[in-house]
């Protein structure tokens, strides 16, 4: 392991605790000790050991009860060696069925103590590397692309991913933000931890603050976002959609590098790199006040923007052989190729979905189309344009001719309006509808003058 292995020995013997404390020190592992269930819990919370020595009998909550419990509330739990000095058949067995690694009875042979613990920790090490390589077929897809543009941003990612830098990520919906994010994390020296994102819009103000920071309840810990992307990186997808009291508590909590669980009373240290991304204008939202300037500067020590597809489109008949063999690959599809015709088609289209939107437009060509090859017309088709290409151009609303703010006023009202009759007059409907918090929504349709 490349990280000195934390171990915990939970006896209520403080004999036994302070002998197996020394032999394990002696052979370069980093001890703690707890003499009952209580101080086990807390300690192994906080520690995150690589492994536990749990005795069988002890005072206030027995060991096979609290592997259980530990068994049913952590699913990537490290592995628990039983001990007992009044050992039995019948606890060896309970105890390898709830998934215990092995069973040491008391007196301790010291010998097979180190044998097991070797063991259980290289059985550890093996099974995290297969999870991590699992995950990495499927995070490990670079940006696709050899245009100057992406070359551009996949350097300065590499640069970024020596520091810790704080990065937000900028750049039209589709565009491929959260996977230039997965490749800074995978360039990074933080690439053996997790990579958790999470889409910001999509967590109620209501259960934000347990999503983030986890909660406590009846002596179980739930951990949050936070602490299961401790060691690893924490990716905010649309920070914008981030309610005013979760942007409180998300800056004190990076501002310390600790929290409070919901419910707990000790502090939680992680450490976590955390990037961000936004579609929208950041700074407008700023001045709006709809965002805390000291978070937005918190969060964008170094701004990344991420070119929109037609700006690289080069890369096109790149993405587009790339999505196929994917598709080939992982959905078992039959295989098709797209004409040149058809290539230099796309390599011309607006993409206004970006590469999110190529990447749909594949898949379903892929299993709605036959034949080997993607003609032109299959492809207007799909896209919606084989008709509209002909149409004679439509007049444009009048409040195109407006100013852009009372244009925008115009369209948001008009665009609200409708959507809150969509939804038979329910805000909450309303705000799942348009993403936008029901905070932020009260607002904005007060000051549209739009009546409740």
């Amino acid at each position: 392991m490349n990280e000195q292995p934390r171990l915990l020995v939970v006896d209520d013997e403080p004999e036994i605790r302070r002998l197996v404390c020394e032999i394990l020190e002696d052979e370069g592992y980093r001890v703690s000790t707890a003499e009952n269930a209580t101080e086990a819990r807390t300690l192994k919370h906080s520690l995150n050991p690589h492994l536990i020595l749990l005795d069988i009998w002890m005072p206030d909550t027995d060991g096979i009860s609290l592997l259980k419990e530990w068994v049913s509330e952590d699913s990537l739990l490290c592995p628990v060696v039983m001990m007992s000095g009044h050992g039995s058949v019948e606890s060896a067995v309970e105890a390898t069925k709830l998934g215990a690694y092995d069973f040491l009875e008391k007196p301790l042979s010291l010998a097979k103590l180190l044998l097991i613990v070797a063991r259980a920790l290289e059985a550890s090490n093996l099974q995290r590397e297969n999870a991590g390589l699992k995950q990495q077929l499927v995070t490990d897809i670079e940006p696709i692309g050899k245009s100057a543009a992406v070359a551009r941003t996949k350097d300065q990612l590499k640069r970024l991913a020596q520091h810790d830098a704080r990065v937000l990520f900028v750049g039209e919906a589709g565009a491929g933000k959260e996977l230039y994010a997965r490749y800074l994390h995978n360039n990074s020296a933080r690439r053996e931890g997790s990579f958790v994102d999470v889409a910001v819009g999509s967590i109620s103000s209501e259960n934000a603050a347990v999503e983030f920071f986890g909660k406590e309840n009846a002596g179980k810990v739930f951990p949050g976002l936070l602490e299961r992307a401790n060691r690893g990186t924490l990716f905010l997808s649309e920070i914008a959609g981030m309610d005013q009291e979760t942007q409180l508590r998300l800056l004190s909590a990076l501002a310390s590098s600790s929290f409070l669980r919901v419910g707990g009373g000790e502090p939680v240290r992680v450490d976590v790199r955390v990037l961000a991304s936004t579609r929208i204008d950041l700074a407008d939202e700023v001045r709006s006040g709809r965002f805390r300037q000291d978070l937005y500067y918190l969060l964008n020590e170094v701004t990344l923007e991420i070119p929109p597809l037609r700006e690289h489109s080069e890369d096109i008949p790149g993405l587009l052989a790339f999505y196929v063999d994917y598709f080939v690959s992982h959905d078992k599809l039959p295989f098709r190729k797209f004409s040149m015709a058809t290539q230099n088609y796309l390599r011309n289209y607006s993409w206004r979905g970006n590469v999110r939107e190529l990447k749909n437009l594949v898949q379903r060509l892929m299993i709605l189309g036959v034949g080997e090859e993607i003609e032109m017309d299959e492809v207007k088709s799909a896209l919606g344009t084989g008709i509209s290409d002909s149409l004679p151009s439509i007049s444009v609303p009048d409040f195109y001719n407006l100013p852009l703010k009372d244009a925008r006023d115009q369209f948001e009202k008009a665009y609200l309006e409708y959507h809150f009759e969509q939804s038979g007059g329910s805000v909450a409907k309303l705000s799942a509808a348009v993403g936008i918090e029901r905070t932020h929504l009260y607002r904005k349709l007060h000051s549209l003058n739009i009546k409740l």
